[in-house]
This record gives structure tokens, C-alpha cells and sequence, in this order.
């Protein structure tokens, strides 16, 4: 569907707001239809790249189960109450609703409000903020949502279960949440957020990484995880979001995938423009 067409769609002005609402979001969709533009892939899923890159990663894993995990958990146990009141706190604001709820919210109210008397311009911008926060709800959502069950099917138990053997200690294929430490879905939605935000707003990656690593860290000292839980957690919530990233470069959405495989941010609408629209959205 053109832009031309994707405005043609959009619901009269006398229409009421729930038409608006209506057309605002087939309006939206439209752009997640669009046709690839690029065929390139990406430098970092190029087959000698990806290779050696999971062959170093499967080693220090490896070694990581051997060597540290156990010894982890045991200086965990031994952690000052005070430290593990703190982590404590901390380690509820890595679940991925804390995100996806008002990203969510957000793009419902901008399908609710974008009336169709605004002038195009404003509506463009409407529609680019829509595709910037698409992107963040299914590159956080995603990932979670997959190593939800997938960890599940892998079986490991978590620190301290009762009858388990350690870092060893394997249930494939059951359903159950005491083995189901393998990855961390903590660590998992910390670094999708990061690596999400992050790619739409590089001054937040200090932050947004600071805190990821603290989610991360804190599974460890509660004894929820082991570290290479928190480890396997964080490349795949990286992986996920650098994948959906990919997919919405091919198609120039938010980002643009260049013909040597880098991907390159495209420049967001600015924040006077922004308030501008705000203002004739909140207009009498």
C-alpha cells in the first residue's frame, strides 16, 4: 500500500473517535506490510561472523557452568541481608511489562487520538512514532516470550532445588518453573530493552546497559539463577532485538539496512515537532 493510499484509507472527519481508532491502526499495519528493500544481511548474521561467534560464546558458557556456577551460588548465600534486600527490590523491574504496558498504552492513544482533521505532515509523524514504537513492542516482547517456553523445554534447575545435583541438573521437555532456569527471562527483557531502546536513542545505552547488567546481577544474588543463566539470557535478548531490527531495516522502518551489511538508525522526528503535534492533539 502507498502513502497516498494509506491516508485515503483514513476514517472521515465527522466520523466518531472509534472509527478513527479503527482506521488510525489498519493505517499503521500497513507500514509492517510493506515489501523488503534490501537483501543484504547483516554484518553480524554473515555465516564466518556467526560462526565463530557462537563457538566462542558455547565455550565460555561451558566453562562458565564448570568453573563458576556453583561457586556463585554459594557467595550468594553468604551475601549480607542487606545486599539481598536491595537486589530484591531491584530485580522487580525487570519484567518486560514494565515496557510493553505503556508502550502499548501509548500507541492506542495515539490511534485514538490522531483525528483526521490534523494536517498530513502531523500525521506522518504520527505514524513514524507508531513504527518506532511497534518496533519496541515486539523487540521486547518477543524474545521473552519465546524463552518463556523454550526454557521450560530445556529443564534446568535453578539453585537450591531440592533433589538436584547442581549446575547439571536437567528435566528436558517438563513443565515446570523449578527447572526452568535456563535462560533467565529476567536477564532476557533487561537486555531487549537495552539493546531496543538503545538502538532508537544511542544516549540511553549507558543507562539503559547499567541497568540491564543490575537485573542481571541481582537474579544471581537472590539465588534465582545461575550465572550462566543471566549470561544466556542476555545474548538472546540482544539476539532477538537485532533480528527484529534487522527486519524493520529490509524494510526502512525506523532503521535502513545498507547494501555492506550495516545498519543505519534513520533520524527520528524531533521533539518541537513533536510537542507541535502534542498541542493540536490536545487542542479543543
Amino acid at each position: 500500500m502507498t502513502v497516498n493510499a494509506r491516508f485515503k484509507s483514513m476514517a472521515a472527519p465527522d466520523a466518531p473517535p472509534r472509527q478513527w481508532m479503527r482506521a488510525n491502526a489498519v493505517r499503521y499495519f500497513a507500514y509492517f506490510r510493506r515489501r523488503t528493500r534490501s537483501t543484504a544481511l547483516a554484518i553480524w548474521r554473515q555465516s564466518f561472523r556467526l560462526g565463530v561467534g557462537t563457538l566462542v560464546f558455547v565455550a565460555i558458557i561451558a566453562a562458565t557452568m564448570t568453573a563458576l556456577d556453583a561457586s556463585a551460588i554459594t557467595a550468594a548465600r553468604r551475601a549480607p541481608e542487606w545486599l539481598i534486600l536491595s537486589f530484591d527490590y531491584v530485580t522487580d523491574f525487570g519484567k518486560s511489562f514494565w515496557f510493553l504496558v505503556p508502550i502499548a498504552l501509548t500507541l492506542a492513544a495515539l490511534a485514538l487520538l490522531a483525528s483526521p482533521t490534523l494536517p498530513r505532515m502531523s500525521q506522518r509523524l504520527l505514524a513514524a512514532i507508531a513504527v518506532r514504537l511497534g518496533f519496541l513492542l515486539l523487540a521486547i516482547g518477543l524474545p521473552g516470550l519465546f524463552f518463556s517456553v523454550a526454557k521450560r523445554l530445556v529443564g534446568r534447575a535453578r539453585p537450591l532445588v531440592e533433589g538436584s545435583t547442581g549446575p547439571f541438573s536437567y528435566r528436558p521437555l517438563g513443565w515446570s518453573v523449578e527447572y526452568a532456569s535456563l535462560p533467565s527471562g529476567h536477564s532476557i527483557d533487561a537486555f531487549a530493552a537495552a539493546t531496543a531502546i538503545g538502538a532508537l536513542w544511542p544516549w540511553t545505552r549507558p543507562f539503559m546497559w547499567t541497568y540491564a547488567v543490575a537485573i542481571a546481577v541481582s537474579r544471581v544474588v537472590l539465588t534465582a539463577h545461575f550465572p550462566s543463566d543471566v549470561m544466556v539470557g542476555a545474548v538472546a535478548g540482544v539476539v532477538g532485538v537485532l533480528l527484529v531490527r534487522d527486519w524493520f531495516a529490509s524494510r526502512g522502518l525506523a532503521f535502513v539496512l545498507r547494501p555492506d551489511g550495516t545498519v543505519r538508525r534513520l533520524p527520528g522526528p524531533s521533539l518541537a515537532r513533536i510537542k507541535r503535534v502534542a498541542r493540536q492533539l490536545i487542542a479543543p
